[in-house]
């Protein structure tokens, strides 16, 4: 069971998502706290590879506000973020590839840990853009012509 904490709803529209992975998350006390309190913003998150680790920067997790200054966290600070040695190897030659980056996609809870969605995606020029909402239009056109022809 996977309960939904965050989604990155921008990188769908910005990014061609070629690749997913599935990452653990180093966090401290006063982050899982928050996130349960559901203290989080990731819509400009994404990882790096730096040093043969991959790296989460932008996630915006806000500090716990019963915990004194000694035990709080920094607001957004990159967070490490655990793979397998040959996943952090293959995302390291997808992003030499000009073009592609890493976009965390969700975060959500799998047991009782925080896992991160992270993508290969390779961004998208504003008139794929347009297309993609173009067909997202005349979908939902289809489906309301369905649905009024079921009615009768």
């Amino acid at each position: 069971m996977s309960a939904e904490i965050a989604t990155n709803r921008k990188a769908g529209r910005d990014f061609h998502i070629l690749e997913k992975y599935e990452a653990g998350l180093e966090l401290k006390g006063t982050e899982v706290k928050s996130i349960r309190a559901g203290k989080i913003n990731v819509s400009d998150a994404f990882a790096r590879v730096e040093n043969n680790q991959v790296f989460l920067y932008g996630c915006d997790i806000q500090p716990w506000q019963t915990a004194g200054d000694w035990f709080n966290h920094a607001a957004k600070r990159p967070r490490r973020l655990l793979l397998h040695k040959r996943e952090i190897l293959k995302l390291a030659n997808a992003t030499a590839v000009k073009g592609c980056s890493l976009p965390l996609l969700r975060i959500y809870w799998k047991d009782r840990r925080v896992k991160v969605e992270i993508g290969v995606g390779k961004g998208k020029t504003h008139s794929d853009q347009r297309q993609d909402l173009k067909e997202k239009v005349e979908l939902r056109e289809a489906q309301r012509e369905m649905s009024r022809f079921n009615q009768r």
